[in-house]
């Protein structure tokens, strides 16, 4: 059963020095703000993220890149109209990068959850991502050789929760939640509404409550405009 938080405080607490944190998000769609505020005032620091994005504007994950808390991101999107936070940084060799695309990231989420040890892709064969990698030709394609992406800790966004921890996601706010949820060693979630046990329709869980380890409610939060748009 699910942990319910007082606060997000207590929801991120114990995350360690160098853990490898995993943190939902499109974008702004599904990143979970206040848990990553929450991990700035623990001081948490030599972490290495992994996210689809390197952040946006100076809040969220871009704050946790400005406080010097980052050592390393995986992503797929490091650079956006707003990412000057994580370029400055980049820029300076205060923060390394290990671009993977957004297919592959997803995939090597998925392998860590599944209990996939290694499983060959055709995506970057041929490009310096797949530099050194292991190589092989599959009826007659080629392929390379991706390891799982586990986590210490996955950070994520949903919309509802029961008490069981089963949770609902909203809209386009979904996106990586799933995968990092079972992905993570701890999964801590924030979410808008926390209901009993038996009240979220079997049909309706997304994310069963068996990977979830925290829940923190976050009331009265607007969501991004992207999230706002049809799945």
């Amino acid at each position: 059963m699910a942990i319910v938080a007082a606060n997000v405080d207590e929801a991120v607490a114990g995350i360690a020095d160098g853990s490898t944190v995993l943190i939902g998000g499109f974008g702004t769609a599904g990143q979970p703000v206040e848990l990553i505020d929450a991990l700035i005032r623990s001081g948490a620091k030599d972490l290495t993220v992994v996210s689809n994005n390197a952040g946006n504007g100076r809040i969220g994950l871009a704050a946790l890149f400005a406080n010097g808390q980052v050592r390393k991101i995986i992503c797929s999107f490091p650079r956006q109209a707003d990412s000057y936070v994580f370029d400055e940084l980049y820029r300076a060799g205060k923060v390394e990068l290990e671009l993977v695309p957004q297919g592959n990231l997803a995939e090597r989420l998925r392998a860590a959850g599944s209990g996939i040890g290694a499983f060959f892709c055709p995506t970057g064969v041929g490009t310096p991502l797949t530099k050194g990698k292991e190589q092989r030709t599959i009826d007659g394609r080629d392929y390379v050789l991706e390891y799982p992406l586990k986590g210490d800790v996955a950070l994520i966004k949903a919309f509802r929760a029961d008490t069981l921890g089963n949770l609902v996601y909203r809209k386009t706010a979904r996106n990586f939640g799933p995968v990092m949820a079972t992905a993570a060693k701890i999964t801590i979630v924030q979410v808008s509404e926390i209901v009993e046990a038996a009240q979220i329709d079997p049909e309706a869980v997304i994310t069963p409550g068996i990977f979830v380890d925290r829940v923190v409610q976050i009331a009265g939060v607007t969501p991004p405009a992207e999230e706002e748009a049809a799945a």
